[in-house]
């Protein structure tokens, strides 16, 4: 990953994170095929929902025929972390226009968002819209077509517990972190390490108390602002 911020360079850093894409879109692709859910039903989740945890959230609490209210607000909950992330990605683009930042909002996740903050590392501290939108288009048609791909191969598969395919998205984020870790070196390793174990205790105590979609939103929460204090004072 270099410093230049065109579009074809951001097509091409975000090549590699695309290889997560097909694993998950896949794997929720053959899990959305075994709980019931149409080709239709799957490309449009990927489409419009596009969120790789919520969706299989929203899979499950379909299969169990939960309500639509509860499933809007489970898949809110999930996906509240995007309003911090997008807040924090906003200040690169404050010379852009509000259009262009509500469509690198629209399709922001948690890998773009990793490799944008891993990118501002090489360029001192600078991102571009051409090469956002980038990194965003290319995951977004992957992720779109991996679990179409996915419930098509779907009817192949009796089991995929059996394979782990459950498990790909916690494995992704376990490689997100690991890349986050390794490569901010404005942060620190010792920073980042005291933020995730506080995050982790916050998160152990509160899910005693409330939901565990909402105890992830208050740790959440409460770790970017424990880490803000935490570098302030570094």
């Amino acid at each position: 990953m270099g410093p230049s911020l065109t579009f074809k360079t951001g097509v091409r850093d975000v090549l590699p994170t695309v290889f997560g894409y097909i694993g998950v879109g896949l794997a929720f692709g053959i899990v959305a095929h075994t709980s019931h859910l149409s080709l239709l039903v799957v490309g449009g989740m990927s489409f419009i929902v596009y969120a790789g945890s919520a969706q299989f959230i929203i899979t499950s609490m379909l299969l169990l025929h939960d309500p639509l209210s509860a499933i809007f607000i489970s898949t809110f909950l999930v996906n509240s972390r995007m309003i911090l992330m997008s807040t924090s990605l906003a200040q690169y683009f404050r010379h852009e226009s509000l259009l262009k930042n509500l469509l690198i909002g629209t399709l922001v996740t948690d890998e773009t968002f990793a490799l944008a903050m891993n990118k501002q590392n090489r360029t001192q501290g600078k991102l571009s819209f051409a090469w956002q939108s980038a990194a965003n288009l290319v995951a977004y048609l992957v992720w779109g077509l991996a679990t179409i791909v996915g419930a098509i191969l779907g009817g192949m598969i009796a089991n995929p517990t059996q394979f782990g395919f459950d498990f790909a998205l916690t494995a992704m984020f376990i490689g997100l972190v690991y890349l986050q870790l390794i490569s901010d070196r404005h942060l620190g390793l010792s920073l980042q390490l005291t933020v995730m174990v506080f995050v982790a205790l916050v998160y152990y105590f509160a899910i005693g108390l409330m939901s565990q979609n909402f105890a992830l939103l208050v740790a959440t929460v409460a770790g970017c602002l424990f880490g803000m204090e935490m570098k302030k004072c570094r």
